[in-house]
């Protein structure tokens, strides 16, 4: 009798559960559920208006969403509930929550439901990043180790800058608090009835590290007197390694999902570093770039090596025994649509409806087969920030080489190229501080959508595209760590390595470097550090005093 895992992957606007053979890795069915709230970041559903660069979500959708599409992934299979042995979660980081010890959402409280500290902070909520900015500092001037674990800065998505702005803006939300949860976390709370934290969330966003823990008392004393016990008073502290059983499903959520209670619950991770099986890479040096509407660049290595400007490196944070280090982007796919959204005139739409496209595709085939350089554009990938090297969100976007034959198509290529180079300025940090990365892979919706830019990525970075071979991939990884969960004995694996070899797939499609493209992307990229560097490294300030008048004409 064949087995079988669900995976769950959490994304910004929406969930996907994938059922899974976990013998051949035959996807048999999938299932989306879209947010009814999306991202709030203009208002509240009780029309509150929310301050600048806030992004929340409402954790009523998570809940529906596997009320949703576990019973619909199960219709379509057709697969016997007793058959599916264990379940894993991916979820968008850091996106947390405060909740009561037993795992209320503060939110669903009639007294916070018109506070907007009391639901989620999602992963690009930037409002906090001035808490970050004094975090940093005051870790700077202790001489605080573990900032370079992180790259020397952490930023405003991570977990004790939400937490801190939340004491210092809406203090009684704070005091009110048992729990500021990993939405990971809360998901899995909520499935098996059981409270656990991952050590994925906990490495990468909360300043924990295997062998130290988390920073000193005093540390975060520093910061605020309040926060001396903030660990112990709002955490969860003790962490589960990924692949781990955090419990099983409880009668209620089994009522609820068409799941079996006593199923296998895996320890939640975060949904970029859930590809790294799902593509198959178990060893190290080989990069994994998930583009969407931000790119997450995860990479496996030996040792721990500190890089400047990286997301962290935390030890067993993707496959036990290896470390593993992340990057990112704040802005690919976003600051594409940005553009389709703002940027072009009617007739381009009447165009690609009279030829039943897309207008992504539409775009790019009327750009394909230009030339590397011809347009003469040059951008920079900062519409929503800069998250490696520079870890700055107060970087503004920049596009420079326009006249008046300039044309939409030819800017909307410059934004794809702008992305390529970022990922080649990470690439090449990696190396230049003994990280050595010899391969490359993509997955996420552009990579699968996309020929033109993966083809410019090759083209860029010097280097072979793989893609990864489901177009799920997230819900993929996060069932091959449902397998786990299950172990051996149940009919799943007791192994990640071998689960990932098993289960992980890449196309037989594979982008190589056109050469002569490549050696105009080598004068161009040039022409991006420059860019790079005068404005993000403190040269001109243009962009954040730019941003500081904004805010200032807006209060």
């Amino acid at each position: 009798m064949s087995k079988y895992a669900i995976g769950i992957d959490f994304g910004t606007l929406s969930a996907r559960a994938l059922l899974v053979n976990v013998v051949t890795g035959e996807e048999l069915a999938s299932a989306v559920f879209n947010y009814p709230h999306g991202v709030m970041d203009e208002k509240l559903p009780c029309g509150k208006k929310l301050g600048h660069d806030w992004a929340l979500q409402h954790p009523q959708d998570y809940l529906d969403a596997l009320t949703s599409t576990i019973p619909e992934a199960l219709s379509i299979s057709g697969v016997d509930a007793s058959d599916v042995i264990g379940v894993g979660i991916d979820f968008t980081s850091c996106t947390v929550l405060p909740t009561l010890k037993d795992g209320t959402p503060l939110c669903f409280l009639e007294e916070f439901r018109e506070e907007p500290h009391a639901y989620v902070k999602l992963w690009k909520h930037h409002a906090a990043q001035s808490y970050a900015n004094r975090l940093n500092e005051i870790a700077a001037k202790r001489g605080e180790e573990w900032l370079d674990y992180y790259g020397g800065k952490i930023s405003s998505e991570w977990e004790i800058p939400k937490l801190w702005q939340i004491l210092e803006e809406a203090p009684e939300v704070y005091e009110k608090t048992d729990r500021f949860v990993e939405a990971a976390d809360w998901v899995v709370w909520q499935l098996c009835g059981k409270e656990s934290r991952n050590s994925c969330c906990a490495g990468y966003k909360g300043i924990w590290n295997k062998r130290k823990g988390f920073p000193q008392k005093d540390f975060f004393k520093a910061l605020n007197p309040k926060l001396e016990y903030v660990i112990e008073d709002k955490f969860y502290n003790r962490i589960s390694p990924l692949g781990d059983k955090a419990g099983e499903i409880t009668p209620e959520m089994a009522a609820k999902t068409g799941l079996k209670a006593g199923t296998a619950v895996a320890v939640a991770i975060i949904d970029a570093h859930v590809f790294v099986p799902a593509v198959g890479i178990t060893t190290p040096g080989k990069m994994l770039a998930i583009l969407g509407t931000s790119t997450c660049h995860m990479l496996l290595g030996e040792e721990e090596k500190k890089v400047k400007g990286m997301c962290g490196v935390v030890e067993d944070g993707i496959l036990p025994g290896l470390f593993a280090y992340e990057a990112g982007q704040c802005c690919v796919g976003d600051h594409f649509q940005w553009f389709i959204e703002n940027c072009l005139p009617k007739s381009y739409f009447e165009q690609a409806a009279l030829k039943g496209m897309n207008i992504h595709k539409f775009l790019r085939e009327k750009v394909q087969n230009q030339k590397a350089g011809e347009s003469g554009l040059i951008a920079l990938d900062w519409w929503n920030g800069n998250r490696s090297v520079l870890v700055d969100v107060d970087l503004t976007g920049m596009l420079i080489g326009m006249t008046l034959q300039t044309k939409p198509e030819e800017i909307y290529r410059a934004l794809i190229e702008a992305t390529a180079y970022g990922t080649r300025i990470i690439i090449e940090t990696f190396r230049e501080y003994g990280v050595y990365v010899d391969g490359f892979y993509a997955a996420g919706g552009i990579s699968q959508k996309d020929p033109m830019t993966m083809q410019i990525y090759a083209d860029v970075i010097k280097m072979p595209v793989k893609v990864a071979g489901s177009e799920q991939a997230g819900a993929l990884g996060a069932a091959i760590y449902g397998s786990v969960a299950a172990g051996k004995a149940n009919g799943g694996y007791d192994d990640l390595f071998e689960a990932a070899g098993r289960l992980g797939k890449v196309k037989d499609k594979v982008y190589y470097p056109n050469e002569e493209n490549s050696r105009v992307y080598d004068k161009l990229f040039n022409e991006y550090k420059i860019l790079h560097d005068y404005f993000g490294r403190g040269e001109n300030d243009v962009m954040k005093r730019l941003k500081s008048i904004k805010k200032e004409l807006s209060v």
